[in-house]
């Protein structure tokens, strides 16, 4: 795989309000479509719309797949690993977050 292959949109501002098609999302995170596919399945990723090809994914989506991308690909996680891994991600932000508005009071 070549460097511009695997950076795929690094450093990008993404705005929430995106909807991206399969293959663009694909495209924007260098993932197959079989990994996208088999993550919207694992319920990693949550599209719009019934379809693969009528699906639609968010900003959050894209963050969501670069994620999963590196679990799978760098770390060799399998699909249920990358799936709890994201749900533990989405825990330690939230406390996080709790914490910080708790130094705050």
């Amino acid at each position: 795989m070549s460097k511009t292959e695997t950076k795929g949109v690094q450093g990008a501002i993404v705005e929430e309000e995106i909807h991206l098609t399969l293959v663009e999302l694909c495209q924007a995170c260098c993932a197959t479509e079989e990994h996208v596919i088999a993550w919207v399945f694992e319920g990693v990723l949550e599209p719009s719309g019934e379809a693969p090809q009528d699906w639609r994914f968010t900003g959050q989506s894209l963050r969501r797949a670069q994620q999963a991308l590196w679990l799978t690909r760098d770390l060799e996680i399998n699909l249920p690993g990358v799936a709890l891994a994201l749900e533990l991600f989405d825990e330690i932000a939230a406390l996080q977050a709790r914490l910080q508005r708790l130094g705050a009071l």
